[in-house]
C-alpha cells in the first residue's frame, strides 16, 4: 500500500478524467500538510478552465502552500503558457509537490515535458489516477483502462495508484462508493497496480463498507449554485 503522505512520494502526481474530483484531493492533500513541511502545488490541468487548483491559489498561499499555474490560467486566453518556475520544484528542497494534471493524453502531454526531471527523481515520484465511475468516460473498468493507458503512455509515467472517488457530488451514496470501489479494485488487478484508496465525504466513508484504506475529502471547489445541496 502506498500513503498518499509519505514523504517516500515527494512528488506526487495526481490525474483524472473531468469530473474526478483529483482537484479536490490535491487541495486537500495540501491543506493538510504538516505545517512544517514546505509544499508546492503544480496545477498543470491544461484542459479544464473549471475547478482548477488555481482558484485556491489565495487560500492555499495564506496556508503557507507555494502555488504554481500556468501563465494564462483562469483567464480568456485559450492556450495557458507553462512557467519556467515549475522546473524549479525539481531542483529545490520542498518537502511535497503535488502535481494537479489534466486527465487525458492531452493533458498529460504537458506531464510528458517533465519527464526526464521526473526520472532523476522516479524513487520519490508517484503517480495516482483519480476514477469517478459516476462520470460518463470513467463507468467501466473497461473504460478505465483505456483512459490509465492512454495517460500512462502520454505521460511517461506508470500509475502507482488507483484512487476510487465515485460520487454524484450531494447524492451521493455508501453504495455508490462502494461499488466503485468493486470496479477499481478490478482495474488494478488488471493494470498490475497494487494500492487503491477510497476518497470521500466524511459522513459517506463512515457509513460504507469498503475494503481499501480510505482518505476524507471535503469539498472546496463547490460553484455557488451547489453550495446548498
Amino acid at each position: 500500500m502506498i500513503d498518499l503522505k509519505d514523504k517516500q512520494n515527494r512528488f506526487l502526481v495526481l490525474t483524472g478524467n473531468y469530473g474526478s474530483g483529483k482537484t479536490e484531493i490535491a487541495i486537500n492533500l495540501a491543506f493538510s500538510a504538516n505545517e512544517h513541511e514546505k509544499v508546492t502545488l503544480v496545477d498543470l490541468d491544461i484542459v479544464n478552465p473549471y475547478f482548477r487548483s488555481g482558484e485556491k491559489a489565495e487560500q492555499l498561499r495564506q496556508a503557507g502552500v507555494r502555488v504554481l499555474m500556468p501563465v494564462f490560467a483562469l483567464t480568456t486566453v485559450d492556450i495557458p503558457a507553462l512557467p519556467p518556475e515549475i522546473q524549479s520544484v525539481f531542483e529545490q528542497p520542498y518537502d511535497r509537490i503535488i502535481f494537479d494534471v489534466g486527465g487525458d493524453d492531452t493533458g498529460a502531454a504537458a506531464l510528458g515535458r517533465y519527464y526526464p526531471s521526473f526520472m532523476a527523481h522516479r524513487e520519490e515520484t508517484c503517480m495516482a489516477l483519480v476514477v469517478n465511475c459516476m462520470r460518463p468516460l470513467t463507468r467501466t473498468a473497461d473504460d478505465i483502462i483505456d483512459l490509465a493507458a492512454r495517460i500512462s503512455n502520454r505521460g511517461r509515467l506508470p500509475i502507482s495508484i488507483l484512487i476510487n472517488n465515485t460520487n454524484l457530488a450531494g447524492q451521493t451514496t455508501p453504495e455508490m462508493l462502494e461499488e466503485g470501489e468493486r470496479t477499481v479494485s478490478e482495474c488494478a488487478e488488471r493494470l498490475g497496480v497494487h494500492s487503491v484508496i477510497n476518497a470521500g465525504m466524511p459522513h459517506i466513508l463512515a457509513k460504507s463498507y469498503l475494503i481499501h484504506p480510505q482518505m476524507p475529502v471535503c469539498r472546496t471547489m463547490v460553484p455557488e449554485w451547489m453550495e446548498d445541496e
